[in-house]
């Protein structure tokens, strides 16, 4: 896994490029989830890829687990609410990044 600290940045988070697998709900399509990968993570909001675009201002509900790396500790699970910020264009692999603002998560037990 590849942890990499963006540098230049005016952030008031650190943001940490992470590769981690992310189940995303959102409004309209809550009862299934949809696998994506994360780019990055902050404190205050997360980046990943989806295999189709999502709208800027969809509420979104997505679950992660946080590695030791970030976390300093075990491995966390975090189930996190937010909202759509911004949603670039696709890759050349179909892609879509999809930026999103962390309004309020929760730690959840290991099963």
């Amino acid at each position: 896994m590849e942890v990499e600290v963006q540098q230049g940045e005016k952030r008031a988070t650190r943001r940490f490029a992470l590769r981690l697998p992310v189940s995303v709900n959102y409004a309209g399509n809550a009862s299934v989830a949809l696998p994506a990968q994360t780019r990055d993570v902050s404190a205050r909001g997360i980046c990943f890829y989806l295999d189709a675009p999502m709208s800027a201002g969809s509420a979104i509900e997505f679950t992660l687990t946080l590695p030791p790396e970030i976390t300093l500790t075990e491995s966390i699970r975090v189930r996190c609410k937010g909202k759509v910020v911004r949603v670039d264009d696709g890759l050349a692999d179909s892609k879509v990044p999809v930026a999103a603002v962390i309004d309020e998560y929760e730690f959840l037990a290991e099963s």
